[in-house]
């Protein structure tokens, strides 16, 4: 498949598109609905746990530690089969009615970027210098104070653990497309369409134009969130 020359001189004329378009705005916002919240919830299970192992001594740490890794590079396809399992009519969330929905795509976002964003904050957290503890220790902090401190140490780290997980939730095609099932509305207006799927919709069906400029959308919003995390994890100073 190719790009035709009379597709790419038009390219300038779709820069408005994603303003103009309905279609494209609900697309838009049922990514970042999705994805940010999936990140957001992984976060704050990620970190604590992170912590956990990377500072207590348990039965079992290094075989926790073992399965955070692999789940990095767990299959996405599984994880949504697993998650559709879990929603569907037979499974034991079948009552609540997720089956292609935001909810059910956000869980299994959820599932694939918390190891990444868990294994990425151990490496951070283990990373802070003994002392750095060892001080919080000596002037009297709690583990809360002490954890405080390390996870303020290691912002850098952790920043980079969560642009790894929304990196891997927003750029997903098959969990979503396997629990949300695509689908946009006679209306026009988007219901479980994501960026990735509407891609792949778009490209499939020779839409070639529409096709680029929902994918350079996508290259914008991964640039904008990584501005942010980064400046947060700089303490949030703009220069």
């Amino acid at each position: 498949m190719t790009v035709t020359p009379a597709a790419l001189e038009s390219l300038p004329l779709l820069v408005a598109f994603p303003f103009e378009s309905v279609y494209v705005r609900s697309i838009i916002a049922v990514s970042l609905y999705v994805s940010l919240l999936a990140v957001l919830a992984s976060t704050v299970v990620s970190v604590p746990v992170a912590l956990v192992v990377g500072f207590t001594d348990f039965p079992g740490r290094r075989f926790a530690t073992s399965v955070i890794n692999t789940g990095m590079g767990f299959p996405s396809v599984v994880v949504g089969l697993a998650v559709l399992f879990l929603v569907s009519n037979q499974g034991p969330l079948g009552g609540l009615g997720l089956v292609f929905t935001k909810e059910a795509m956000i869980a299994s976002q959820f599932v694939l970027a918390t190891p990444a964003i868990t294994g990425i904050s151990l490496a951070a957290v283990t990373s802070v210098d003994r002392s750095v503890r060892d001080a919080a220790y000596s002037l009297g902090g709690t583990r809360l104070d002490v954890a405080l401190v390390t996870v303020k140490e290691a912002r850098y780290g952790i920043a980079t653990a969560v642009l790894a997980g929304f990196g891997r939730a927003i750029s997903e095609v098959g969990s979503v497309l396997i629990v949300g099932g695509n689908i946009a509305g006679a209306d026009g207006v988007s219901k479980t369409r994501t960026l990735t799927t509407a891609i792949q919709l778009e490209a499939r069906q020779g839409r070639y134009e529409t096709a680029m400029v929902l994918g350079a959308v996508l290259i914008v919003i991964v640039l904008l969130v990584n501005a942010v995390v980064v400046r947060l994890g700089d303490g949030g100073r703009f220069r």
